[in-house]
C-alpha cells in the first residue's frame, strides 16, 4: 500500500483511557480489551461525547495509553483515568486495512521523517474508525489514522 504522509497540526484532544503496557506479540490482545474496558466505564457513567478508540503509545518499551475519545476532560472512574493526545506538529497517514498491517504505516511515516528531515519527538498514536460491519467481509475496508509528534521547534534531523 502506498501512504499518503502529510504534516498537519493538532490540539491536543482529551481521553479517558487505561494505562498498559504490553509486547510486541501482545498488541492484538491487550487494545481491543482495553478499548473494550474504557468502553465499559464510559458506557455505564453515561459520559457525553464519546468518540473513537485511540491507542498511544508512549514509548519504545510499549507503554500505552488505550481509550476513547471524549468532548471534555475525563473524571477519574476506576482504573479509567483523564489523559489527551499530544497536541503540536505531527506527520500522519491513514491506513487501510486489517490491523496486524499497521505497521506498514508506522515504517512508512518514519521513513518519510528521515528523508524529508523531521525529527520524532517520542510518542505516536493510532485512532481506529468506528468498526462497520462491512469490514467483517472486507477488512481492506478497515481504516486507522496514524500519527508521529515531531519535534515542535521545527529542527530537523538533517
Amino acid at each position: 500500500m502506498n501512504y499518503n504522509v502529510r504534516l498537519e497540526h493538532l490540539n491536543s484532544r482529551p481521553l479517558a483511557i487505561v494505562r498498559r503496557r504490553a509486547g510486541l506479540q501482545e498488541l492484538s490482545k491487550v487494545v481491543p480489551q482495553a478499548c473494550g474496558t474504557v468502553w465499559n466505564i464510559v458506557r455505564a457513567h453515561h459520559v457525553a461525547g464519546v468518540g473513537r478508540h485511540v491507542a498511544v503509545y508512549l514509548d519504545d518499551q510499549i507503554n500505552l495509553e488505550i481509550g476513547v475519545e471524549v468532548d471534555s476532560p475525563f473524571a477519574e472512574s476506576g482504573e479509567a483515568v483523564p489523559s489527551a493526545t499530544p497536541g503540536g506538529p505531527v506527520a500522519t497517514t491513514t491506513h487501510f486495512g486489517p490491523y496486524g498491517l499497521l505497521h506498514k504505516a508506522h515504517e512508512a511515516i518514519r521513513l518519510w521523517c528521515r528523508n524529508n528531515g523531521y525529527t520524532l519527538a517520542g510518542p505516536n498514536w493510532e485512532i481506529y474508525g468506528h468498526w462497520k460491519d462491512e469490514w467483517n467481509s472486507d477488512p481492506t475496508k478497515i481504516y486507522t489514522e496514524v500519527f508521529y509528534l515531531l519535534v515542535a521547534d521545527g529542527s530537523s534531523a538533517a
